[in-house]
This record gives C-alpha cells, structure tokens and sequence, in this order.
C-alpha cells in the first residue's frame, strides 16, 4: 500500500477546509484516509451498511465485483478450485503461501490430531431439545470450547497454531455430532485415515450398521465449495469476527460470533433459502413457469439470483454451475426440483428482464443444489458454509492479531433522539402519552405502563430438556394498594 502525494480536500462549515490522505492498494484500489478527520474537524462519516467504508488494511483476499475478480492472496479463485484442496487453501489464507509437501503434511497431521472434541462435551448435545436448527447447536458448542482448552492471554506461535487447528478441525466434528444427534443416531468420530471432506461425509452419513460409499465427484464437489466459501473479504460475518476479535476476545468466542452473524438468511441462510424456494415452487405443483412470471410481476421473491458486491458476474457461481450440472447429470440425480432449477437458470440466462437487472444464478443457487444433490439436509446447509468459511475467520483474526496497527472497534453515530430533557416524577408523567415524537421527527414508542398485563396465554419454556414442557404464565397478583402488577 501506498500513499499518495495528492491530497483530497473536504469543504465544510464556513469556508473551513481539510487534507485528507489518500492511499493506493496493491490493486489500484484509492480510498481517502479520514482517521484524523474528528480530530481536525469535528465531523464523522456516516455510511449506513458500511458500503463505502473501508475497515482495515488486509493482505487476505482481493475481490473486484464490477469485474467479476475474487483472488485469495493474489492466487485466482478459479486456478484454487480446480488445482488445490480445500486443506491447500485453508494454509494459504492463514500463512499466506501455499504450502510445500512438508508444510501441507504436518498441517494436516495437526487437523487430524485435533479432530476429536473433549468426551465431556458430547453431553452438551443431549441438552438440546430436538429440532434445535445446527446452527444453533455449532454456534453453542464452539464457543464451549474455550471451557475445554483455554486460551492463554498471550499466546506464542505453537499456541496459535493448535488454536487454528483445532477450530478449523472441530468446527467440521461438532457440524456431524449435530446432525447425528438430530437423527437420533450414534455419533461417528473422524478417522485418521481419511481426508477432510471424506471425513465428514463419513461422520455425517456412515452408521454402526452401514459403511458410507464415497462418491468421488460428491467429494469434489463439496471441497470445491468449501474453497469457495473460505473467505469473501470484509463481509458481515467476517467484520463481526474482526469486531469482536478487536476487544482481544477469547478466539473461540469470536468465532462463534462470526458463526451467529452467518446464520442470518441475508448471510450465510442465502444457500437455504434458494432451495427453499425451489421447494416451495415444487410444493405448489407449478414447473417454475408461473413462479417467473410472479417474479416479474413482484408477486413472488427470487432468491440465489444476482448479488450485492458482483454486478456483472459470480467468478464462484461459474465454477459451482460446472460441477452443479455435472452432479445432476449422473445417473440416479433425477429430481423434478432440478428440472424447476434449470428452468429458472435457462430463464435468468436468456430473459431480459432478468438480464436487464444482473439477476444471474449466483453461487447460493449452484451450491444449494450441489448440497441437495449430496443429500447433505436443508438446515445442514448454512453450517457447511461455516465449516467453510472457519479458515477465513481465522486468518482475519490472525491479521489482525498481529498488525501494529490493531485497535478495538469503536464507530460513532449520529444520535436523533430527543435533545436533552428534565427529568419527570412518577405523578407528572402522563399516564395516557402513548407515543411522542423527538424534534428528528421520528416517533418513539412509550407504552403505557397502566396497560401492561401478565398474559396468561403466553407459553414459555419450562426446562431446556429434549421434550419441552410448558406452562402458562400466571398473572401476578394485585399490590397490596389495589395498583395492579408490580412493574420492576
């Protein structure tokens, strides 16, 4: 990174101006510098969404939307998926190099070492009630850990490393431990004699009583999206990582931020929702036909197509449409739910009304299939891509860690509520005033305390065992003054 000689210049109050730096990424990337600019001028930014801001400095991954660009420390994402493993790709991140036969084997000795989870932990699953979504039950269980191997407050190079080791390789155990504890079936530990992706699909679909037959175009297809997944820049879930990483939070917990953040369906749950939709669309017996014409006509909402940072082109959904049809076209693959997908795909290809707004099949498209296809279940889906995206977390965490320039996060705001006020008495409050609005014009919502009631039909539950029981709160018995409930 360089920066500039030119300075950009900010106008602002009367007549009043600033300098502000400009830095030059390695890519040609500008950004204008504006750490000093409330100091000098009093003034923030402000940028709902973060969309024009730029958090830090990473040497992680470069990505170009405009021009359908994604690189992981320089390498092409299309090179990656078609030469490496996503074991290749999790050391690149991390370490910045692709590794040699010696580095590779002694990295994944150490995944497979760290593979297993304390026994003591496996009892943690039983306390879930059944159909808790595994989402939950990962974001639960990997901040656990910190429980079962503490992280010292100052870590050196061989502490990091099993740390890393271990949230990439357990990460992957706890996703097939939940899975199998949702089936009620016993639960399958990794094997030393497998690889990454075999190991899990081994965890997940392998029992007592039957081996599980590996597909090899199944385990290419699921590692490569894997590697798609490992990481996409400053996204949401990697600036909560970074965030919560910034106040030097346990590692386990800020991974485990990072998994919460995924599991929103704008995030992570974009894959689920596609096939979701796919399934619906089957459910109502249409063959995608009325559900395109609904989506034209914005009776229905589209989802796996288009996508906020690419504006022409997916570089990752060109490479999951390839082995996306090559899956659906081995024998045995036939599912009317395809044929629906490939409907929608022929229409966001050729129709301008698709092609008129960028509405192109994006990667949550392709790899919701891809996932189906594998059998792999549809609240499986968002934690495949945390497995995936675990390696990425963790380099960011790592970047960060180790930058000099590291600080914890602290935006500002611009405040729009009600300027400052004198406090009012219990008997001067107005017990009628539902609402008032601030001078911002926006209107605050202030319940009236007269009117709140225990609701005897609201259902809790009672103990957080397998089969929740509940009971019906009990309305609270008047005060000794008549007033009613006592409000705390």
């Amino acid at each position: 990174m360089s920066v500039q000689s030119e300075m950009a210049t900010l106008h602002y109050g009367d007549g009043k101006e600033a300098k502000l730096p400009i830095l030059v990424g390695s890519e040609g990337e500008r950004a204008v510098d504006i750490a000093t600019l409330r100091r000098d001028t009093g003034y923030v930014t402000i940028d709902e969404g973060y969309v024009n801001t730029g958090s830090c400095k990473s040497a992680i991954t470069y990505l170009d939307g405009e021009k359908g660009i994604l690189r992981y420390r320089g390498y092409p994402i299309e090179e990656l998926a078609a030469k490496s493993r996503f074991v290749e790709v999790a050391y690149l991140l991390m370490y910045g190099e692709l590794p040699t036969p010696k580095q590779l084997n002694a990295f994944s000795g150490l995944l497979n070492n760290s593979s297993l989870i304390h026994e003591d932990m496996k009892q943690f699953f039983g306390g879930f009630p059944n159909h808790t979504h595994p989402m939950a039950i990962l974001t639960t269980m990997v901040a656990s850990l910190s429980a079962f191997y503490p992280v010292p407050d100052e870590l050196k190079d061989e502490e990091e490393s099993q740390i890393i080791a271990n949230l990439v390789s357990q990460v992957r155990t706890i996703a097939a431990f939940s899975y199998k504890m949702s089936i009620g079936e016993p639960m399958i530990y990794p094997s030393y004699r497998l690889r990454f992706v075999e190991n899990f699909l081994n965890m997940m679909f392998s029992s007592p009583v039957q081996d599980y037959q590996q597909d090899p175009d199944i385990v290419k297809a699921i590692d490569t999206f894997l590697i798609l997944h490992a990481d996409h820049e400053q996204n949401c879930s990697t600036s909560a990582v970074r965030i919560t990483g910034s106040s030097q939070a346990n590692v386990y917990a800020v991974i485990s931020a990072g998994i919460s953040a995924l599991w929103g369906r704008l995030h992570g749950g974009a894959n689920q929702g596609a096939i979701s939709m796919l399934d619906e669309i089957q459910s109502s017996g249409d063959d995608g036909r009325v559900f395109i014409e609904n989506t034209k006509n914005k009776k229905a909402r589209l989802m796996g197509f288009g996508h906020r940072v690419y504006k022409t082109f997916d570089p990752r959904a060109k490479i999951m449409k390839e082995l996306c049809h090559k899956l659906l076209a081995k024998p045995g693959m036939h599912d009317p739910m395809f044929d629906i997908a490939m409907r929608l795909e022929e229409a966001a290809l050729s129709d301008e009304y698709f092609l008129s707004r960028n509405l192109y099949p994006n990667v949550d498209f392709y790899s919701g299939l891809i996932l189906k296809a594998a059998n792999i279940p549809f609240n499986m889906f968002t934690v495949l891509f945390a497995i995936g995206r675990t390696p990425g977390w963790l380099a960011h965490w790592r970047e960060m860690r180790h930058s000099p320039d590291a600080r914890i996060a602290r935006p500002r705001q611009i405040y729009v509520g009600p300027p400052m006020r004198t406090y009012l008495p219990m008997d001067k409050r107005g017990a009628n005033r539902q609402s008032e609005r601030s001078k911002s014009g926006r209107l605050i919502a202030r319940p009236d305390p007269a009117v709140i009631q225990a609701d005897p039909t609201v259902v809790r539950p009672k103990r957080f065992t397998d089969s929740i029981r509940a009971e019906r709160l009990v309305p609270m018995p008047p005060a000794e003054d008549g007033s009613g409930p006592h409000i705390a």
